[in-house]
């Protein structure tokens, strides 16, 4: 299991770590901008939890982002996340191919020679 999404904080211990309601967490998970583990019918939040509602404090309480905002932000930033890994991954395909395609001209060189 990924260690940033095992789920560790109850709700007290994250509105006491920022400072917020508990009703301010059942809302944002009620929008979707959050989604805590239930573990024994308890919301259980996970630190990947803790830095996407890191994120969501700052633009709603530093930057006045509305909840509306917040949501099209983290959409846009998790698609350009999936962006940048298939981005990735197509950069890994293209060199290997041209590592193979070299290593292959070079023993045609070598061969050629022989």
């Amino acid at each position: 299991m990924d260690e940033r999404k095992h789920p560790l904080f109850m709700i007290g211990v994250v509105c006491e770590m920022f400072n917020i309601h508990p009703q301010t967490l059942r809302i944002y998970e009620r929008e979707g901008l959050i989604h805590p583990k239930r573990v024994g019918g308890s919301r259980r939040y996970s630190a990947e939890d803790i830095r996407r509602l890191k994120m969501i404090l700052n633009l709603t309480k530093d930057l006045g982002v509305n909840r509306a905002g917040v949501d099209i932000i983290l959409r846009m930033r998790h698609r350009m996340e999936a962006l940048h890994r298939e981005m990735d991954e197509m950069m890994a395909h293209i060199e290997s191919s041209m590592r193979s395609d070299f290593e292959k001209r070079i023993r045609e060189i070598f061969e050629d020679e022989e």
